[in-house]
């Protein structure tokens, strides 16, 4: 007799949901940890900020007066706290970047910077893994980032801290370690663009909404992870994340 399997969403029968009848299962929500709590924050977006740090901008060889822009991975990318993220196919330079992480409880278009914090739940931190060789490569030719970013498990986040507990960091260390020596050690006083404008020049190309997470960029260290590598990351006063790199799936 064979092991029982857990249901999957592509296994499930159809189901109802709020009175409609949905003709596949809907997916499961990603949610992200609240810190010290069993609550769950629903993750409806991921973004992230390009080119925020002005010495990544460097290690990257791009032009630093350029201004950061934006690109999305999927919400079902987030691998949790203590989770492992499996090194993923096509690449054989997959990097990690540390990210302030801001969680969104509502949004809207064309968001003043001056109100953009009203918009914020809280903060935590995550990684961006990135197929380094893919995304140049489609840099290189001008096609979209999304084979380079936008893969599964590329958005491991640690637990979120409420701005009711933390308020709203501007400063503090960003620092990721790999099999305990430190790569990237930064502040989030070096930002070119802080939270508010991020938020507010984001809102002019999209139209933000509660559950939307912002990853805000990574400062310089950035490099290759490998099967097998701890990778340990925190945002001095927010909080810790902890995540393996795991075999390739097959």
């Amino acid at each position: 007799m064979g092991t029982p399997q857990t249901p999957t969403h592509s296994n499930r029968k159809a189901s109802m949901s709020n009175g409609k009848h949905y003709v596949i299962p809907p997916p499961p929500q990603a949610a992200l940890a609240v810190a010290g709590s069993s609550d769950l924050f629903p993750v409806r977006r991921i973004w992230c900020v390009g080119r925020n740090y002005l010495e990544h901008i460097k290690e990257m060889g791009q032009d630093e007066r350029e201004p950061p822009f934006f690109f999305a991975k999927p919400a079902d990318a987030i691998v949790p706290d203590g989770g492992t993220s499996p090194y993923p196919s096509l690449t054989k330079d997959m990097h990690h970047e540390v990210e302030l992480v801001v969680a969104l409880k509502s949004g809207g278009r064309y968001i003043p910077v001056d109100k953009a914090l009203d918009c914020v739940w809280g903060y935590g931190v995550g990684i961006d893994l990135t197929r380094r060789d893919l995304q140049i490569a489609s840099r290189d030719i001008k096609r979209p980032w999304e084979v380079g970013k936008a893969f599964d498990a590329s958005a491991p986040c640690g637990p979120l801290m409420p701005v009711s507990r933390i308020g709203h960091p501007s400063k503090g260390k960003i620092v990721l370690k790999c099999n305990g020596k430190v790569r990237q050690d930064g502040d989030l006083a070096q930002m070119i663009w802080n939270v508010p404008e991020t938020i507010s020049k984001l809102s002019e190309m999209v139209a933000l909404d509660a559950g939307d997470i912002i990853m805000t960029g990574t400062p310089s260290g950035v490099a290759a992870c490998v099967a097998g590598d701890k990778l340990e990351c925190e945002v001095e006063g927010v909080g810790k994340l902890t995540v393996m790199i795991g075999q390739p799936l097959k």
